[in-house]
């Protein structure tokens, strides 16, 4: 059975092919062409988290709890609520004794505490990238450093980091705050960074810490996601042959969001859409190359009917691009893999 939102995608595709039968010429009169970006779409980190909640629903018996959105992107949560996982907010509303699953974002050791003293059997779907931001910050601390966040307020993953340090993390999110920042010594400074930012955008507030603080301490190997990086650099590759950039991620993304203020800042109009029904016929006036990209968190299946809308709006080819390649994957969490080793299943 298709969601609400699959099937307002459908229909916004036969919509515009009634449309287009009913004419003679094609509905964009200038669009010619579609840049279809690689990479795109699902990164490592959420490949496994997915797999991790697919596998526990075949695994292990109902019901299973995911505590916040696996991963940010409203198709995939609905995907995986129909086939029986049940999404909550905290655990503090998962019956006691249940087999729970964290999200890709990562958690606080606050969590982790709430959610034995409740005695769930926990999976941890956090992505290593995640978790490696999270070691770096209290490696920092124990350094005796001041550690410094780079990231957005509110958002999970920066939650969680800012948790493993309950008040030792200080959170920079703009230029104003990297230049206004207190520190007990100049000195002992340290800096980790949310993997989902923009590249551009982290280096600028690491550059303002870096003049306050010219002994700034980083880790060894950027912590911004490789895919988060990888998806930015192919869509600046493409905008300056597109006039008109589309993303597809869902507004609680934020590499998704990166992505559109990426293709704006080298001046391409931009638009962020859940699917092809957010389409407006509107934005493909005087467009002649229109290129497509999609967050780390949507799925591959929703590239393709915006494909399929831009052909039927007009599109005459469709082009791949690929900027760089990426070969990168991650192992299942252990308990996941040791239920397995249990049963001996071997996953195919």
């Amino acid at each position: 059975m298709e969601s609400g939102r699959e099937s307002g995608s459908i229909r916004a595709c036969a919509r515009l092919r009634s449309e287009r039968a009913s004419r003679s010429k094609p509905l964009s009169k200038k669009l010619k062409k579609v840049l279809l970006v690689r990479p795109r779409g699902f990164c490592a980190g959420v490949d496994r988290a997915i797999d991790v909640v697919n596998m526990a629903l075949e695994l292990f018996e109902p019901p299973i709890y995911v505590r916040k959105e696996i991963v940010h992107n409203r198709y995939v949560i609905e995907s995986l609520a129909r086939k029986g996982a049940i999404f909550v907010d905290e655990v503090d509303r998962i019956p006691e004794g249940s087999l729970t699953i964290f999200s890709a974002h990562g958690v606080s050791p606050e969590v982790r505490a709430r959610a034995a003293a409740r005695h769930l059997k926990v999976i941890d779907a956090t992505c290593p990238l995640v978790t490696k931001v999270h070691l770096e910050a209290l490696r920092f601390a124990r350094e005796g450093r001041s550690v410094i966040l780079i990231g957005h307020a509110g958002h999970e993953e920066v939650e969680g980091t800012m948790g493993e340090l309950p008040g030792g993390i200080q959170l920079v999110g703009n230029v104003e705050e990297a230049e206004s920042v207190s520190v007990p010594d100049p000195e002992r400074v340290a800096v980790v960074t949310q993997t989902t930012l923009g590249v551009d955008d982290a280096r600028i507030l690491l550059d303002a810490l870096r003049r306050r603080f010219p002994k700034l301490v980083t880790p060894p190997s950027d912590d911004i996601c490789y895919a988060t990086q990888n998806r930015q650099t192919a869509v600046k590759h493409v905008t300056q042959n597109a006039q008109l950039v589309l993303v597809l991620g869902s507004a609680n993304s934020s590499n998704s969001k990166r992505l559109r203020e990426v293709a704006e800042s080298s001046r391409a109009r931009a638009y962020l859409i859940d699917d092809a029904s957010e389409i407006d016929l509107a934005w493909l006036e005087g467009v002649e190359c229109v290129a497509l990209t999609a967050g780390a968190s949507a799925p591959e299946h929703l590239v393709q009917e915006v494909v399929e809308y831009l052909k039927l709006a007009g599109a005459e080819t469709v082009e791949e691009v690929e900027a760089i390649q990426e070969r990168v994957a991650f192992v299942l969490p252990s308990e996941l893999t040791r239920e397995i080793a249990s049963r001996g299943e071997e996953r195919v």
